[in-house]
């Protein structure tokens, strides 16, 4: 993956650090996030946002299986 770089103000960078930090990631990897929220088109947004609500949900559903007919009143 390609390098950049770019100019911050010391108490952003600071604040930006620390913000990654409470959140368990990096300040490079929050920018990437950042970015591409900011340029990829919004469609496809909502299904990655779907997935981790998911993932942190931690649902289970004790081995249950569904079909097409369950989903359906009758």
């Amino acid at each position: 993956m390609p390098n950049i770089t770019i100019s911050l103000d010391t108490e952003l960078l600071h604040s930006g650090r620390e913000y990654a930090k409470q959140h368990q990631t990096s300040l490079n990897a929050l920018i990437r996030k950042l970015l591409e929220r900011t340029v990829v088109p919004q469609s496809i947004e909502w299904i990655d946002s779907c997935f981790e609500l998911m993932d942190r949900a931690k649902a289970d559903s004790n081995g249950r299986t569904w079909n097409r007919d369950d989903l359906y009143d009758r």
